[in-house]
């Protein structure tokens, strides 16, 4: 029987990326808890290959006219909603069954907060002595909010590692709790008492992370462990729209090479790894360390097919042709580059460097290293130009790149996340807290959004068939019907036809007739006119 149950909830949302979901943060924590002579157990509610599909939340009814017709195309965005992972009475059953007196539930994500907040009420009914705290980013930067349910009898903001050890060892001696970092607690007479969050000075003064927790048959990609790590905490820059950096409590930490090495080899042991993906914001800007770190990793998995990546971002800037050439004999493969926009008004309301000439650089170099690209942007984001967001993808279409085009959502505790409040244009709810709710109405309407993100699929596969040979289609009518033949290419050049050839982008119905999207006709026939006027590359190397 654990003294203390750690809990990621499942998550309800119209897509799941897997292989970001590992509970690392909790595997860190659990860590801690057990140098402090706790034992502990991880209940990992995403541990499954389960989905269920759900009725459309109210909240996101609005987005109906947009992802409510079931689309088969190539360039299909989203369309049911569906619970991932267990459900909350699997996850309630098995917290009364591990008999633990302190149970924590991780709430990363404001946009599934709720989630984590309906675990806490699952958990409580199934065990009401227990006592139960949320940590995460969501409780940190909205800890009222969480305290208002009262499943939850405290929250821990900031680092996980530094408050829950000292608060069960507090819970456990009858001690007063005025100590524990980053509490917040309901006063005796009413209202919360809340402390700042808690920071970890000396990341390599942490423990080694609990991997033994993690259900790693569930982390796997192409038959080997899929491990997501952090190098360090925070970031060095200070963009308006991202609540975890130097701005904020958060600071830039970075650990030792040693440090993280040593991680990644634990979990090596228990699990043979072939994909490492660093979630840290800009791993690169420290090159001198990113270097010796790129060493290590080359000489440790020497003869072995392991795959790096950096799915948070890398700056272009810090990049230069003896860093790409140790990525790639490291194991990177593909280049995750944060473009966010080429517009410089946009950049310098985002707080952002101008990195087009750097990507350019990159984009040209990176072939010979054999590294693909991806370069994101962000589009409706507060006072954002929904035509720079289509020049940003012509500039891309002319790249050996992909596009990743990511809509705006006001992260709390971010400075947008303030000037969005201010403004009066924060969403009624957490829930809409996402790119794919389309969440902010301001210089971009929802429309606009929507098409956007089309516009990019559509890059993206004419990228595609020009990596295999297939040159642009000529324009042509679109046919009434598209036979389900299973080739999706031939499915696709001929609604990209159609594109071309009148500014529409269709849907296919699962008959396999055609419909239009409702788009903003100005800036599809924008993007139309520009893939048609102006050289468009794949996004394959050379």
């Amino acid at each position: 029987m654990p003294d203390i149950l750690l809990i990621q909830p499942p998550i309800q949302d119209f897509y799941l990326t897997a292989k970001r979901t590992m509970p690392y943060g909790l595997a860190c924590i659990a860590g801690a808890l057990r140098r402090d002579g706790f034992s502990v157990a991880l209940l990992d509610g995403l541990a499954s290959d389960k989905s269920r599909i759900l009725p459309w939340p109210s909240a996101l009814g609005y987005l109906q006219p947009y992802y409510g017709r079931k689309d088969r195309s190539p360039f299909a965005l989203f369309h049911t909603y569906r619970h991932f992972g267990y459900s909350l009475d699997h996850i309630a059953r098995q917290a009364k069954a591990s008999g633990a007196a302190l149970i924590a539930i991780s709430s990363l994500f404001s946009a599934y907060s709720d989630m984590a907040l309906q675990t806490a009420a699952a958990v409580r009914r199934a065990c009401p002595q227990a006592v139960i705290v949320l940590g995460g980013h969501h409780p940190t930067a909205l800890p009222h909010s969480v305290m208002d349910h009262p499943a939850v009898d405290y929250v821990l903001r900031g680092d996980g590692e530094c408050g829950l050890p000292q608060l069960a060892r507090a819970l456990r001696q009858g001690a007063a709790l005025e100590s524990v970092p980053g509490l917040v607690r309901r006063r005796p007479g009413g209202g919360v008492q809340i402390s700042p969050p808690a920071v970890a000075a000396d990341l390599d003064a942490l423990p080694a992370p609990a991997f033994d927790l993690v259900q790693w048959r569930h982390y796997r990609r192409h038959g080997h462990g899929g491990l997501a790590i952090t190098a360090g905490r925070g970031c060095p820059m200070r963009c308006t729209y991202c609540a975890v950096n130097a701005a904020t409590y958060h600071g830039h930490r970075r650990r030792s090479v040693a440090a993280v090495m040593e991680e990644i080899i634990a979990a090596d042991a228990i699990t043979p790894l072939g994909f490492i993906d660093f979630e840290d914001e800009h791993l690169s800007v420290d090159r001198d360390w990113f270097l010796a770190l790129l060493d290590v990793l080359e000489r440790r998995f020497a003869g072995r097919r392991i795959e790096l990546r950096a799915m948070n971002g890398l700056l272009a800037s810090s990049l230069d042709d003896t860093l790409l050439a140790a990525m790639a004999r490291a194991g990177f493969k593909t280049l995750n580059l944060a473009l966010i926009t080429t517009a410089a008004a946009q950049l310098k309301r985002f707080g952002r460097p101008d990195v087009t000439a750097d990507v350019d650089r990159i984009l040209k170099t990176a072939p010979a290293h054999g590294l693909n690209a991806v370069a994101y942007l962000i589009a409706a984001g507060p006072q954002q130009d929904p035509m720079d967001t289509v020049r940003d993808l012509l500039f891309l279409a002319r790249r050996r790149v992909l596009a990743g085009v990511s809509i705006f959502y006001p992260a709390p505790g971010s400075a947008d996340y303030r000037w969005c409040r201010r403004h009066d244009l924060l969403p009624s709810q957490t829930l809409q807290l996402r790119s794919s709710a389309l969440p902010l109405q301001h210089t971009t309407t929802r429309r606009q959004a929507f098409t956007l993100l089309r516009l990019g699929r559509i890059l993206n596969f004419t990228k595609q068939l020009l990596d295999q040979g297939v040159p642009l289609p000529s324009p042509a009518p679109a046919p009434l019907v598209v036979a389900d033949t299973g080739d999706r290419l031939s499915v696709g050049t001929r609604l990209l036809a159609a594109f071309l050839h009148s500014g529409t982008i269709h849907g296919v119905d699962a008959d396999g007739a055609l419909y239009p999207h409702r788009i903003d006709e100005v800036l599809a026939d924008a993007f139309r006119e520009g893939l048609m006027t102006q050289p468009v590359k794949g996004a394959l190397k050379h």
